[in-house]
């Protein structure tokens, strides 16, 4: 960032915080909110975009060499005229960037020559077309896309410091994906009885980065499928990293793979079923072997909570309440049944009281199984580490919400999944740029941004479009706080060198 540049975001800065000082307020006669005298004028020369963040996106995807990447691993289209298939993926995932929900939104893009403008292009595909490449592409192609893509994410990876590559965690989930519609191929019912595709998410905890999506039918079990892609994910970060964990609930303890994970190097941490014989096991431990489980700090000094509206509903009305009264940890060794060796089996004992209008009726033992081959953590670290994987919520959240990946536009499963992908490049993107930040706590802030404020700070920038000779130049017209961080970055996204 130049001196020049770096003195007006000062200056803007200081006017900023002068504004929203509260040594400034005053008694005021007539509301704060008084515009008047407002006209709208059409400017003949002068041409701007309220997303001027656009194409700092744009620099990272063409340094990353994604644009050759996804052409070379695509082959979708017998002619191009004039668009390649990294027009229509980058097309998609650019309109999702400043905020598009849709394939409709596309068509508000293409028809402002000042969004074209910034991205060097003369036009860019319709709806229509998009919504065509989409279905032109099968299972192997999609894979092929997500390849591409891993390519670039692993140059981003290779432009971190040493102790970023130290550990490497993989979340694996399913989820529903739910539809209005009645004629998209692959549907189904899921358990919850709602229509639609149950998609698989393989994730990175470390940086929320989505490694794999898979798109299944509705009533596949969340399993389904799944080990071939984690062992994708392991492969992809096992080259980047020295050490790498996977973890996920009780539906991904598949004791088949067990040994050959462990075989591999690869911690793993499962939820595990209660069923009858790990029950037993716990039933017969020592008490001795029990030891209190404590979670979280409590912060001194902090404020008193306010009362509990849910609990005042509930015993006035005179519903159960299910209290937890405290919890203990232990550990045994276990081997199942399609395993050739033992594992530590960790087992959280919950102590609850169930009551109905303050009145105690009787107390429950409640037991919660993890199965795990790392011998390092102890057992209270071992359920920490486990619940960890809850904040994949957070990730499936952002994919269905904050960049709509799951939308299901299209009348198939192949093409659905398709747009999955190129939506889940747009978040990936997010967490790219957040990479390349140089200053580590704003770093772990945007890799923990939801989707839709990253984009207001980043992305929602006003620019004015010049060319300028050989130079295409975006002047920034207003000014946010994230606009220092957000011209370093560019600049280091534009002269890193990623070979």
């Amino acid at each position: 960032m130049n001196i020049r540049d770096h003195a007006t975001i000062l200056g803007r800065k200081a006017e900023s915080e002068n504004r929203i000082d509260r040594r400034g307020l005053y008694v005021s006669a007539t509301p704060v909110l008084d515009a008047s005298g407002i006209a709208y004028q059409m400017s003949a020369r002068v041409r701007a975009i309220g997303h001027g963040g656009i194409e700092a996106f744009h620099t990272l995807v063409s340094r990353l060499g994604l644009v050759e990447g996804i052409d070379d691993a695509l082959d979708l289209l017998k002619v191009h005229k004039p668009y390649f298939e990294s027009d229509h993926v980058l097309t998609i995932a650019f309109s999702i960037l400043p905020g598009g929900t849709r394939l409709e939104d596309i068509e508000r893009l293409r028809r402002d020559p000042a969004y074209l403008d910034a991205l060097g292009a003369s036009r860019i595909p319709d709806p229509t077309t998009a919504g065509d490449f989409l279905r032109r592409f099968s299972e192997e192609d999609i894979a092929a896309l997500q390849d591409a893509i891993n390519d670039g994410r692993v140059k981003v990876w290779k432009a971190q410091n040493a102790a970023f590559r130290k550990h490497a965690i993989i979340d694996v989930d399913g989820t529903i994906a739910g539809t209005l519609g009645e004629r998209k191929a692959g549907m189904d019912i899921s358990y919850k009885g709602i229509w639609g595709y149950a998609p698989l998410i393989v994730s990175l905890a470390n940086t929320k980065e989505v490694l794999y999506l898979v798109n299944r039918s509705g009533n596949a079990p969340s399993h389904q499928g799944a080990v071939p892609w984690v062992d994708r994910a392991i492969a992809l970060v096992g080259e980047s990293f020295e050490k790498v964990s996977l973890r996920g609930d009780t539906d991904f303890a598949l004791t088949g793979n067990f040994d050959g994970w462990d075989a591999g190097g690869i911690d793993f941490t499962f939820g595990y079923d209660a069923r009858k014989n790990v029950v037993e096991f716990a039933d017969k431990l020592p008490e001795a072997d029990w030891r209190p489980l404590e979670r979280g700090r409590k912060v001194s000094g902090a404020r008193a909570r306010r009362r509990n509206e849910k609990d005042a509903i509930v015993v006035a009305r005179g519903y159960e309440k299910i209290r937890l009264e405290d919890e203990h940890v232990a550990e045994f060794s276990y081997r199942p049944v399609a395993c050739k060796r033992d594992y530590r089996m960790i087992v959280v004992r919950k102590n609850l009281s169930v009551s109905k209008q303050d009145v105690r009726l009787f107390d429950e033992i409640r037991y919660f199984f993890y199965i795990t081959n790392d011998k390092t953590r102890t057992a209270e670290e071992v359920v920490e580490f486990a619940m960890g994987r809850c904040d994949q919520e957070n990730v499936i959240e952002q994919l269905k919400n904050g960049v709509n990946a799951m939308r299901m536009p299209s009348s198939d499963l192949e093409a659905n999944w398709a747009y999955m992908v190129i939506a889940g490049l747009a978040w990936n993107l997010k967490a790219w740029f957040g990479l390349m930040v140089e200053h580590a706590p704003t770093r772990q802030a945007i890799l923990g941004m939801e989707f839709k404020r990253f984009a207001h700070g980043f992305l929602q920038i006003p620019c004015q479009i010049l060319k300028t000779g050989r130079r295409l130049v975006f002047r920034v017209l207003g000014y946010g706080d994230q606009l220092e961080t957000f011209f370093r970055t560019f600049e280091r996204i534009r002269w890193y060198d990623f070979t």
